[in-house]
């Protein structure tokens, strides 16, 4: 069989999590900046197709939507395959063994923070020298279209913002749940592809995305606030994803699987 069946996921998720939990804090820090700076190098490709597309936004905007959300998923795919340790995956990882007794809350806790921190710092690096001192976005229409992203994703209603938390990572979840399921790495590929492309061409919310293209967007000048970017769309964000991986993915699977 090229494949896992879904019975079986629940198993490789924990495996994940215990191997995860197992690692030091140095090598937890520097997996999880590598996977910020993955998704922000995703988020960056996403940007400069997509965002030099000012006519096409005008006249068919769902086309330029489904264009950024075609190139995003290099992010996760580098972090599925290359190997990163990305907070918004964890949040599904480690319940399973949480639920059946196999990891205590604190460890969950421990990797969860650890993990958000390097994403954070990763994100960040990416948005300062790779997005922001190489001026790629510094000419319109780009200029334009990050300016306005940021603007748009820090003026949502904070519930707003949180429900389009639980959709992406729903989504990039169950991109991680399928990537398991598939053994080689095209299978991996597609598996990831479609869910990541789907949520961010619905315009959902992802944390450890929104640490680079807020920061970006702010470091162009963007009249976004550092309040604006952590209480009004990150900590929502955040909220949001833990529901959409830990609630709506993980322990849903786990009770229906696990035995």
């Amino acid at each position: 069989m090229s494949y896992y069946l879904p019975k079986e996921l629940v198993s490789k998720a924990s495996e994940a999590a215990l191997s995860r939990d197992s690692t030091s804090i140095r090598n937890t820090l520097l997996l999880a900046f590598l996977a910020g700076a993955y998704i922000a190098l995703g988020g960056l490709l996403a940007l400069s197709v997509g965002g030099g597309m000012p006519a096409v936004a005008a006249t068919n905007p769902g086309l330029q939507k489904f264009v950024m959300g075609a190139l995003f998923p290099l992010g996760l795919i580098l972090c599925v395959i290359a190997g990163a340790d990305l907070f918004t995956g964890n949040t599904a990882y480690f319940i399973p063994p949480l639920m059946t007794g196999k990891l205590r809350f604190v460890r969950l806790l421990r990797n969860w923070t650890l993990v958000y921190f390097g994403n954070f710092v990763g994100a960040l690096f990416v948005a300062y020298f790779l997005a922001y001192k190489t001026e790629l976005l510094a000419a319109s229409p780009w200029l334009d279209t990050v300016r306005g992203l940021a603007v748009s994703k820090t003026s949502a209603t904070f519930f707003a913002t949180f429900v389009k938390g639980i959709g992406a990572n729903w989504l990039v979840a169950l991109a991680v749940w399928l990537a398991f399921a598939a053994q080689d790495i095209s299978g991996k590929i597609l598996a990831i592809w479609f869910p990541v492309m789907a949520f961010v061409a619905m315009g959902f919310e992802h944390s450890v995305a929104n640490m680079f293209f807020i920061p970006a967007a702010m470091f162009y000048g963007a009249d976004v606030s550092l309040a604006d970017f952590l209480v009004r769309n990150l900590l929502p964000a955040t909220l949001g994803n833990i529901v959409g991986g830990s609630i709506l993915t993980a322990m849903i699977y786990t009770v229906v699987y696990n035995k």
